[in-house]
C-alpha cells in the first residue's frame, strides 16, 4: 500500500512538472518592451543610414513577440506614439524601418497608422 502511494505520488510530481513546461505561457507585450527593443533604433530614426544590427534585431524580436492579435495591436499603438513623441525622427525613417531591417510588419510605423484594424 505505501509502494502504491509512493508510485502515485511520483507520476503526480512528474505530471506536474511537465504540464509546467509544456504550458506555453502567455505574456502581453508591454510598451516598456517596445521602446526598450527600439532604443537602439534612435539614431536611425533621426538620421537614416543603416539601421545598426541591435536595432534590426530588436524590432525583429517585437514582431517574434507579438503573437496574437492584441499583442500586434500594442506593438503598434506603442510604435506609433513613440515615433510621434521623441524629437528629430523622421517619418520616413520611421515607415522604412522594418524594410531596411528586412523585416515584414502588418502595419506601417507611422502616427496616422490606425492600429485598431490591425488583425
Amino acid at each position: 500500500m505505501a509502494t502504491m502511494f509512493i508510485k502515485m505520488s511520483c507520476m503526480m510530481v512528474l505530471l506536474v512538472v511537465l504540464l509546467a513546461v509544456t504550458v506555453p505561457k502567455t505574456e502581453a507585450v508591454t510598451c516598456g518592451q517596445v521602446v526598450g527593443s527600439v532604443a537602439p533604433c534612435l539614431g536611425y530614426l533621426r538620421n537614416g543610414g543603416n539601421p545598426p544590427p541591435a536595432c534590426c534585431n530588436g524590432l525583429r524580436g517585437l514582431r517574434n513577440q507579438a503573437r496574437t492579435t492584441a499583442d500586434r495591436k500594442t506593438v503598434c499603438n506603442c510604435l506609433k506614439s513613440a515615433s510621434s513623441s521623441y524629437r528629430g525622427v523622421s517619418g520616413n525613417n520611421a515607415a522604412s524601418l522594418p524594410g531596411k531591417c528586412g523585416i515584414n510588419l502588418p502595419y506601417k510605423i507611422s502616427p496616422s497608422t490606425d492600429c485598431n484594424r490591425i488583425q
